[in-house]
């Protein structure tokens, strides 16, 4: 009996150590999207078509620090007109936790006429750092690691996007302010979010009712006010993002759904 006890100890200790830790990480409810979602968006400068993006969650679901995790990519590129005279080709990508809707991994690369960007962060959640390798184009080397400091479940900017769809907008009120803490650029943000409250919306795929937000934005020299940028969400279970609006000083810029592909 005694050996039979301490195999089955051995047994049950293997198992623990071999599936994800869920009792260190919180544990988020997500029933608004699965891998294989795939969403097209076309943006506007004006009148004029600008650039197309599309987001992504890939079939196969990846293991980064030893938890299952979605990989989400997000890209976008100029088009026409705009691609001559500022070609755009990025790439924001994440691995985001599937269970605590958090991201273990992110990067960007980035091609903006000549400016250059190749980031990859780690996120140690349970201790609090995020750790950031960049790359240096002209050297075609990596930098050395830089270590920051974090608050746990911060977000980066695409996971930020996929949290907010796992959120129940029926406890909120309008004007609540949803709040966030953000990890980008080497600094941590208070990404905060208006609910704006509900309205119908057309759209390529039909009129849609939707959710709408808008992030307050701070002080700065790019867009005009702190309510400049709206997010409008499909007011349903799968809450997709369906438009945005942002107000520049130099214009306003669109950006529109033009299919979505729920996933298997």
């Amino acid at each position: 009996m005694k050996y039979s006890r301490a195999i089955f100890m051995v047994f049950i200790s293997l198992l623990l150590l071999s599936s994800d830790n869920n009792s260190s990480y919180r544990v988020v409810d997500n029933t608004s999207f699965i891998p294989g979602e795939v969403i097209n968006y076309k943006v506007h400068y004006g009148f004029v078509n600008a650039a197309e993006g599309k987001m992504i969650i890939h079939d196969q679901l990846e293991k980064i620090n030893g938890r299952t995790c979605y990989k989400i990519d997000v890209y976008g590129k100029s088009i026409g007109m705009f691609d001559v005279f500022l070609r755009i080709r990025d790439n924001w990508g994440t691995y985001l936790d599937t269970a605590s809707i958090i991201p273990h991994k992110s990067y960007r690369k980035i091609e903006e006429g000549k400016y250059r960007k190749h980031e990859i962060v780690d996120f140690d959640h349970l201790n609090g750092k995020a750790i950031v390798h960049n790359y240096h184009n002209r050297n075609k080397e990596w930098k050395p690691l830089e270590e920051y400091e974090m608050p746990k479940y911060s977000q980066g900017m695409v996971s930020g996007y996929y949290y907010l769809r796992t959120l129940d907008f029926k406890k909120l009120k309008e004007n609540e302010i949803i709040e966030l803490k953000a990890f980008f650029d080497d600094d941590v943000y208070d990404f905060n979010i208006r609910f704006l409250g509900r309205e119908e919306v057309k759209t390529k795929l039909g009129k849609i009712r939707a959710l709408v937000l808008s992030p307050i934005m701070p002080e700065n020299s790019l867009f005009d006010g702190e309510n400049s940028i709206k997010v409008w969400i499909s007011d349903d279970a799968n809450k997709v993002p369906i438009k945005v609006k942002a107000q520049m000083f130099v214009g306003s810029v669109e950006v529109d759904i033009l299919s979505y592909k729920k996933g298997d």
